[in-house]
């Protein structure tokens, strides 16, 4: 009898590369049978490739069958078992990882990484020592521990890290050999660090002097520790991102290019179709291609393709089956796992420029047992490549960018920014712009200190021990992280980020008091009562937070005008009025409070500004402006948005005597829950003016960007959400106008804000749901205080100031006073006695040279004294090209002025996060091509600093960073 027997060969061995001339794709063995009836002897040749070999071999057999009467089947089943028994031996396998970029073929760049939140399920010290884990089992120790020697088997393998704040605890906790080792790793580009802050910062809710800061902070490090520079922006997982972040934490820092995943669902959807997800990203007005940078959309998320998830106990585990490639052992699978791989590798590039994808393997807290990862990515590399269909290599995001940029491609143009941001239909991350609104005012207010804080400290000088600002650095650059500022972490995380930063104050608890300045001279000043809401709040978190209720209880707010020379500081004495003039005292009686009912109108302030306020509606106002002749009617209102009747306590409104916008001081909540539905309060602001759909909204504080309702300049927007889909984050304020007359609001911590109406701006002030956002904490955004047995929502006090402006006129107060938001008068309180304790402190200084003031339009924001003895200088030009007419120019500061007891022997101009020098990162500056777009004029920048006459030139938005040393 004869017949023929066909067996999948897969199932012995993967290969259509190792079968070479069997065929490509499907190959199979055919086994040729002579059975004789008579006769009880089987030879078979089967052609083989022997494990672990890219040669072929033979392999016979010879099989006695002593029961020829036995079925065919079980002869069959017999002969088969008996022949992987004797040709199948367990061989090592050293597998080809040695890939690099092949020229003419699809590159696949295997980037493993993993994304450390600083925060978010469980606070950053127990993500880092893996407690807490019955909420999320996840700890960064782990992970770095076990990367190091997973790195250390094979010098193919590649890693990125991004996270300092953890990077960092975990390098003092390693011994000298460890820390070589690790120092080798990263000369050599197996280990390389990416972004390089101490956190992924957030792009909505955060400024740009905190965003430089935390920047900084984790550059220095990297670059006394490891010599090197990271080169690409990795913002993966903020929640759209801003423009600032483009121009400003990329191109000015140094970096080649910035790669994130979140940006809305729509715009993805048609850059995947025009193969745009990878731009020239051209985000800053006044720099233009000066500043611009390769930008790289990921096709889905920040994880691998799907199926290809290798971390122990994750739950992507179950759908990611590994390359099993013992044919020892059941479910070989290595022919099925390459087509996979291919298949993913060939949709992704269809969808991608060039011939080079990236993938993404890794995501939340992996590579915990780093060589779960590796093992599988070493056994892809091997077999696809022996494929050849695609090329697989170990790489990183500055290998794949510097592939990116040698294919001398031209690149789709993108300006603007990629926020607000939705995931799918109706579902907008837009309220987390506001989300807990009190330690987004807490953080803003700790910026504003630490600012000053360094100043004073390179004032007085760096202690070598004991109290410095290291400290409050720290705890403000993670709370930069994007799951803390934004309020998107769970209650008792945010709690954490609280505990790491304080502060208090003192009130003034009688009438009898007068203030005279340092040369003793009485100063008019004003007693302004307290109101009954304010005392009821104070009292209840006092003792919430205390433990016991206030001894004293102020009456008072005591108001006087101040002076306070630049760079420096001055003394006010408050006292008993024995013999002195006492302040005046405005009564609660005659002050102006908004209640309905009143037939009169209530006139309020002294000097060029007044509002005029409608007895028959207190919401309404009339708006005068002496000085530039604007009169506009003015109303301002609260409401609600149910989640899933907001609660205002008490608006005050002020105007001060020399000054031209109105502070309006809130106080929303306890937000009522009584009805189970959850609220977010907001304010509306209307005018007449007629914006045509047109806002403008600041972008982490420096440039304004150009909003138009319903419309996004990139895609067809299809409105779904139409006041979800238009609110845009708001740091420093909003505006709107028209041809005759503008209005601006200001604003003191991150908030929400838009012009869903014509003539109108709104803001959210504050918001408590009841239900989880299904986006990963599993918890509500109900903030809760509890004082034994009496729990209350959370109060929010904040303020907002407004101003209108004939138009184009606004933009000097936004700049102006907008800085003195973020960077107010700070106070600090000493008791003395007699005249000793008045003689004991130098009553008045200022650092800089005697008549000397910065330009209005330049702002210091960093005069730190580093640990070696130098000292880092930021000077900020506060304007963009064409916002002022006067304003708007180049503007010069002196040094030697600014440090007029000081002698300059070096000084050094460094690129924005301070880790390398200007000059040297704009050589290795990589120029990328677009599609048809001219690059255009280069934009003016401040020429080059004389070493003698120590004059710094500045452009309008241009940021300049030096490191100065000083003679003794």
């Amino acid at each position: 009898m004869f017949f023929s027997l066909v067996w999948d060969g897969k199932r012995l061995w993967p290969g259509p590369a190792l079968l070479n001339g069997l065929g490509r794709l499907v190959s199979t063995i055919k086994c040729i049978v002579s059975v004789s009836s008579a006769c009880s002897i089987l030879f078979l040749s089967l052609l083989l490739p022997l494990k672990g070999l890219d040669s072929l071999a033979f392999c016979s057999f010879i099989v006695l069958a002593t029961a020829p009467a036995m079925s065919m089947r079980a002869f069959v089943r017999a002969l088969l078992l008996l022949l992987l028994l004797s040709c199948a031996q367990s061989k090592y396998i050293a597998y080809n990882t040695t890939s690099r970029v092949v020229p003419g073929k699809l590159n696949v760049h295997l980037v493993p990484h993993t994304h450390d939140d600083v925060g978010w399920k469980k606070t950053v010290d127990q993500y880092y020592v893996g407690s807490n884990n019955t909420i999320q089992g996840a700890c960064v120790q782990n992970e770095l521990d076990s990367i190091v020697p997973a790195l250390l088997a094979d010098k193919n393998r590649k890693f990125i890290y991004a996270e300092q704040a953890f990077f960092q605890r975990w390098w003092r906790d390693q011994s000298e050999q460890v820390q070589s080792t690790v120092k080798q790793l990263v000369n050599s580009g197996q280990l390389e660090f990416i972004n390089g802050g101490m956190c992924m910062h957030d792009e909505a809710t955060t400024h740009y002097i905190d965003m430089i800061d935390q920047t900084t902070l984790g550059h220095r490090f990297i670059k006394e520790e490891f010599g090197v520079t990271p080169r690409i922006g990795w913002q993966i997982d903020t929640f759209g991102h801003s423009s600032v972040q483009a121009y400003l934490l990329g191109a000015e820092v140094g970096f080649d290019s910035v790669f994130f995943a979140r940006i809305d669902y729509q715009d993805r959807a048609k850059r995947k179709a025009e193969k745009t997800l990878e731009v020239v990203w051209r985000a800053s007005n006044s720099f233009g291609s000066s500043a611009q940078i390769f930008a790289g959309a990921f096709p889905e998320n920040y994880g691998p393709p799907n199926n290809f998830h290798y971390e122990v106990n994750d739950d992507w585990l179950d759908d990611s089956a590994i390359v099993q490639d013992d044919y020892n052992l059941f479910d070989y699978n290595v022919l099925e796992r390459v087509n996979e791989f291919v298949s993913a590798a060939l949709s992704q590039a269809n969808i991608t420029r060039t011939n080079h994808v990236m993938w993404t393997m890794g995501s939340d807290f992996k590579y915990q047992y780093a060589h779960t990862w590796f093992r599988q990515l070493d056994k892809f590399i091997h077999y696809v490549n022996q494929d050849g269909r695609v090329n697989a290599l170990y790489s990183t995001p500055s290998i794949y960018t510097d592939a990116k940029h040698a294919s001398n491609d031209q690149w789709p143009l993108k300006t603007g920014d990629f926020l607000p941001y939705a995931d799918k239909i109706n579902v907008y991350w837009t309220g987390y712009f506001t989300s807990r609104a009190a330690l987004k005012g807490y953080v803003r207010m700790l910026s504003g200190y630490y600012l000053a804080a360094r100043q004073l400290e390179f004032l007085t000088g760096r202690k070598k021990v004991g109290p410095n600002t290291d400290a409050l650095a720290d705890a403000l650059a993670i709370a930069q992280h994007h799951d803390a500022v934004t309020g998107t972490e769970r209650q008792h995380v945010a709690d954490d980020y609280t505990k790491r930063l304080s502060a208090g104050y003192i009130e003034v608890v009688s009438e009898d008091v007068s203030v005279q300045d340092s040369s003793g001279r009485e100063v008019q000043s004003q007693l302004l009562p307290i109101m009954n809401v304010t005392l009821g709040i104070r009292n209840y978190y006092t003792l919430a937070y205390l433990g016991k209720s206030p001894i004293v209880t102020p009456k008072y707010w005591l108001a006087f005008t101040v002076y306070v020379p630049p760079l420096g500081f001055n003394s006010y004495i408050i006292s008993s009025a024995k013999g002195k003039v006492a302040a005046a005292t405005s009564e609660r009686q005659i002050m102006h409070a908004s209640e309905r009912g009143m037939h009169d109108t209530v006139e309020i302030g002294e000097g060029n500004l007044k509002l005029v306020y409608s007895g028959n509606d207190a919401r309404q106002a009339e708006y005068i402006n002496r000085r530039n002749s604007v009169k506009a009617p003015l109303e301002q209102s609260y409401s609600f948005y149910s989640g899933d009747d907001g609660s205002v306590d008490l608006q005050i409104t002020r105007v001060y005597k020399k000054k031209e916008h109105v502070e309006v001081e809130f106080t929303v909540g306890p937000i009522p829950i009584d009805d189970n539905i959850g609220k977010e309060v907001v304010t509306q602001i209307r005018t007449t003016i007629n914006n045509n759909k047109t806002f403008y909204t600041d972008s982490n504080g420096r440039d304004f960007l150009k909003r138009i309702r319903d419309y996004r300049e990139d895609w067809d927007l299809k409105v779904n959400q139409p006041v979800a889909g238009n609110y845009y984050p708001i740091n420093l304020g909003l505006y709107i106008r028209d041809d005759s007359t503008e209005l601006s609001v200001l604003v003191d911590r991150p908030v929400g804000g838009s012009s869903i109406i014509d003539g109108q701006l709104e803001l959210m002030l504050h918001r408590r749901l009841l239900r989880d956002d299904d986006k990963g904490i599993a918890e509500a955004l109900n903030e809760t205080l509890c004082v034994i047995d009496d729990c209350r929502g959370l109060t929010i006090m904040g303020k907002h100031y407004l101003r209108i402006d004939p138009s184009g006129e606004g933009a000097k107060w936004r700049r102006t006073f907008g800085q003195e938001i973020y960077s107010p008068l700070l106070l600090a309180f000493t008791e003395q006695g007699g005249k000793e304790g008045a003689n004991s402190y130098i009553p008045t200084f200022s650092a800089l040279a005697s008549s000397y003031t910065l330009p209005d339009n330049i702002a210091l924001i960093t005069l730190q004294e580093l640990e070696d003895g130098n000292v880092l200088l930021r000077l900020a030009h506060l304007y963009e090209i064409g916002e002022d007419k006067d304003l708007s120019v180049m503007a010069n500061v002196e040094l030697k002025k600014l440090f007029p007891d000081k002698k300059i022997n070096r000084m050094v101009e460094l690129n924005l996060s301070a880790n390398q020098e200007k000059a040297d990162m704009l050589k290795r500056r990589l120029v990328w091509k677009v599609e048809g777009s001219p690059e255009g004029a280069n934009p003016v920048r401040g020429g080059p600093v004389d070493p003698i006459e120590l004059v710094v030139e500045l452009a309008p938005m241009e940021i300049r960073t030096f490191v100065l040393n000083f003679g003794s």
